[in-house]
């Protein structure tokens, strides 16, 4: 995801010195203005940015009336003054009215890209803070990497986002959850968002490295620094320089490994066995783990330095008991893989998957269908073909099975129901509701106002 950022200068020699020096470091949606009426109309026709440089002496408006009239219009676009004055008081007024930063020229190229990161940086975290507070689900402004995500699931779609948000900054990445709730997949995915895309992304699994094997895989070795070692072995960090390494069960790596790994994340310095020479890793570090390492760090088997050094931020993926409304939206998914048709299940095999409580969570659901599709040989999945212990549940009686008792609605009155819920829940938005239940937005409008909504 790239940032958009807008340049605001009457001097057009000192606008392209600073489009320079923000391309040179890897900014690329820059936009350049030189008159700041043109600015603030742009602002009031419903333009975004998310970082704006303004300079404080211009003609028509000055720089201090274009920052009010951006906070007023955009209160999360950051705003970095940038001016010829080094006085005080200008400084705490720019500050007082929601600047981020003040900047003196001539600016370096350093100073202008170290504010800039911490200006983004705040301005991820306010974003995180705010998806939390919203009624309405956010959208994904770069959706494409997360697409091999399936999900209708209001708490897993504002994870994603906040995946998306963290994507775009270098800071180390903690994801949690029990085992088969798909945080590889998310790790590649926030790669895939990534500046660094380009690039390597590395899965390793910190379980399986011990002792001096841990040093050769992860930091490589240099010719003869083994018995029979005949070439230079590039590690995990120099092969993923640029990119993503991926720490696969972080909560099993061995205390005296946990040491060399923070050097590398504290430094991002390391040498080769058989080396004295240091060198440095450019290496962006997802961590993933289903273990509770507040746990781990009580009993004294996971380091406290090294926890807070990989979360720098994180997610939490649910288990699939917590998201039931994506349970057969993957069976069908995961059907289709496998028979290249849509899926078929009959209302016994449905109620049974949506009940069970998967353990595994998606990795077991994804198993329990291929061996389903396996036995049903073309024929629509049914209850015969799904494990006994899906069928052997107490709930199958209440299920499959209502008593006299218990009245059976209507299927009009259920989707009315259902329609009706969606809708509030996402805080009355259309767009998001026709959205999470899989139908047009006009279907959605019509339904809702045969039901007296408008």
């Amino acid at each position: 995801m790239e940032n958009k950022i807008i340049v605001i200068d009457d001097d057009l020699d000192f606008l392209e010195i600073l489009k320079g020096h923000l391309l040179n470091s890897g900014f690329k949606n820059i936009r350049t203005e030189d008159n700041p009426l043109n600015v603030a109309s742009l602002f009031e026709k419903g333009e975004d940015f998310d970082i704006a440089l303004i300079d404080m002496t211009m003609p028509d408006i000055d720089g201090l009336d274009l920052l009010e009239i951006i906070k007023n219009i955009s209160p999360r676009t950051e705003c970095i003054m940038v001016t010829a004055v080094n006085e005080a008081r200008i400084a705490v007024e720019c500050l007082k009215k929601g600047a981020y930063d003040y900047l003196l020229k001539p600016v370096s190229q350093e100073d202008l890209v170290f504010s800039m990161n911490r200006a983004l940086e705040k301005k991820r975290l306010t974003d995180i803070l705010d998806i939390g507070k919203s009624r309405t689900l956010p959208r994904l402004k770069n959706a494409e990497p997360f697409k091999p995500i399936f999900t209708r699931s209001p708490k897993v779609l504002r994870i994603l986002k906040e995946a998306e948000l963290h994507a775009g900054s270098d800071v180390p990445l903690l994801i949690t959850g029990e085992s088969g709730t798909g945080k590889e997949l998310l790790a590649w995915a926030i790669h895939a968002a990534s500046p660094r895309s380009r690039f390597s992304f590395t899965p390793v699994n910190m379980a399986s490295l011990t002792g001096s094997l841990f040093e050769a895989e992860f930091f490589g070795h240099t010719k003869g620094a083994f018995t029979g070692a005949e070439d230079n072995r590039r590690g995990y960090l120099e092969y993923s320089h640029r990119g993503t390494l991926f720490l696969d069960e972080i909560g099993n790596l061995v205390p005296e490994l946990q040491g060399k790994l923070l050097r590398v994340l504290q430094d991002g310095e390391y040498f080769k066995l058989g080396t004295s020479n240091q060198q440095k890793a450019d290496v962006r570090f997802i961590a993933a783990t289903n273990e509770d390492l507040e746990k781990l760090m009580a009993k004294k088997t996971f380091r406290k330095d090294l926890y807070y050094r990989i979360r720098g931020g994180w997610l939490h993926l649910p288990p699939l008991r917590e998201r039931k409304e994506d349970i057969l939206l993957l069976a069908d998914k995961f059907i289709k893989e496998y028979t290249k048709k849509d899926s078929a299940f009959d209302e016994e095999a449905r109620c049974l998957l949506m009940e069970y409580d998967y353990p595994g969570n998606i990795r077991e659901l994804k198993s329990i269908l291929q061996s389903a599709v396996n036995l049903a040989q073309g024929r629509p999945i049914s209850s015969d073909v799904l494990p006994a212990h899906l069928k052997q549940r107490k709930f199958i009686s209440k299920c499959l099975t209502p008593s006299a008792s218990e009245k059976i609605a209507p299927l009009a009155q259920i989707q009315k129901s259902h329609i009706i819920d969606v809708y509030k829940r996402t805080g009355r938005n259309k767009s998001g509701s026709a959205r999470l239940l899989g139908i047009g937005l006009n279907t959605l409008r019509r339904k809702l106002r045969s039901y007296g909504i408008e």
